[in-house]
C-alpha cells in the first residue's frame, strides 16, 4: 500500500511516539516524586551515617575502625565473602548450564531450590543450620565426639552467607543462557571442539558480563548479610561477628560513634561495589 494508507504498524508507531512526546508535566511530576523518595529512604540516611561517624571528630572515627574487635569483625567479612562468592560463582555456572543447555527430569524442583533462599526468611536459613549441626542437631552429637565445632564458629558463618547468596549468580545467569540457546556450542561441537573448549571459548564470552554482573551482587550480598548470620554466629567477639554483628553490638552498648564508623566502613564497600557495578554497565552498553 505504497503511498496510501498507513498500515497499523506505523498508526501504532506515531501514537507511541505522541505517548512518549506529550504531557511534560506528567513526567517531572514522576521524576519528582521518585527524586524524593530517593532522598528520603536513601539519601538521607547514609548522610545521616557519615554525618554521625564523624561527630565526634577523626580520632573517634579513627579508633573505632583500628579497634582490635572491628579489625576482627572486616577480616572475618572479607573471609566469608572470598569463600561464599567463588563457590556460589562455580555452583550458579554449573547450574545455570544444566538447566538452560539440558533437558533432564527434576529442572523445576532445581530451580525451585535455587529460588529458595529468596522465599525463606534469613533467619530460618540460620535457624535450619542450627537444628542440623548444633549441640542438639542431627549430627551435633557426632560433630561433638570428633571436636568439629561448626555453629558458633567460622564455618556456620561460611554456610549461612553461602546458603543466602547461591541464588544470585544463577538467577542471573539462567535466563541470558536460555535466551541465547544452543546454536553455537552445537556449532562448535559439530566443528569438533570438546565440552572444556566450547565452554571457555564459546559460552563464556557469551555470559561474561551476567556473570561478572552476578558475582558482584552476591559479593554485596555476602558482605551485609545480617540475619541468617546473627543465628549461627553467636555473636562472639573477635572470633565469629561480622562487620554487621559488630555494628549492632556497638550500637547496643550505646557507643553510637564507633557503631556508625563502622557502618560508614561497611557502606564504603557498598559503594565500591557500585562502582565496580556501573563500570561494568558502562563496558556493556559498549
Amino acid at each position: 500500500m505504497a503511498g496510501g494508507v498507513p498500515g497499523a504498524a506505523a498508526v501504532r508507531q506515531v501514537q507511541t511516539s505522541r505517548a512518549a512526546t506529550e504531557g511534560p508535566l506528567v513526567k517531572w511530576l514522576l521524576i519528582g516524586a521518585a527524586g524524593l523518595v530517593l532522598l528520603w529512604l536513601i539519601v538521607l540516611p547514609l548522610a545521616v551515617v557519615l554525618t554521625q561517624a564523624l561527630k565526634k571528630g577523626w580520632d573517634v572515627y579513627i579508633s573505632a575502625l583500628s579497634d582490635p574487635d572491628a579489625l576482627s569483625a572486616l577480616k572475618l567479612t572479607l573471609l566469608v565473602a572470598l569463600i561464599a562468592v567463588p563457590l556460589n560463582t562455580i555452583f550458579g555456572v554449573a547450574a545455570a548450564w544444566a538447566i538452560a543447555k539440558f533437558r533432564f527430569k527434576g529442572k523445576g524442583v532445581l530451580i525451585t531450590l535455587i529460588d529458595l533462599p529468596f522465599a525463606v526468611s534469613p533467619v530460618i536459613g540460620g535457624l535450619i543450620f542450627v537444628l542440623v549441626f548444633g549441640a542438639n542437631g542431627w549430627f551435633g552429637p557426632w560433630l561433638a565426639d570428633h571436636d568439629v565445632k561448626i555453629i558458633y564458629a567460622v564455618p556456620g558463618v561460611v554456610l549461612a552467607t553461602i546458603f543466602v547468596t547461591f541464588p544470585f549468580v544463577a538467577r542471573e545467569l539462567i535466563p541470558l543462557m536460555e535466551d541465547q540457546g544452543q546454536q553455537e556450542e552445537e556449532a562448535a561441537i559439530t566443528l569438533g571442539a570438546k565440552g572444556w573448549t566450547v565452554f571457555t571459548r564459546v559460552t563464556l564470552p557469551n555470559i561474561k558480563w551476567g556473570l561478572i554482573y552476578g558475582i558482584i551482587l552476591c559479593n554485596a550480598r555476602a558482605m551485609g548479610e545480617f540475619g541468617a548470620v546473627s543465628v549461627v554466629s553467636g555473636h562472639i567477639r573477635g572470633e565469629t561477628n561480622t562487620l554487621p554483628l559488630h555494628v549492632e553490638i556497638l550500637y547496643n552498648e550505646y557507643q553510637f560513634s564507633a557503631s556508625f564508623a563502622v557502618a560508614s566502613l561497611l557502606l564504603l564497600l557498598a559503594l565500591a561495589t557500585l562502582l565496580i557495578k556501573s563500570l561494568y554497565a558502562g563496558k556493556n552498553a559498549h
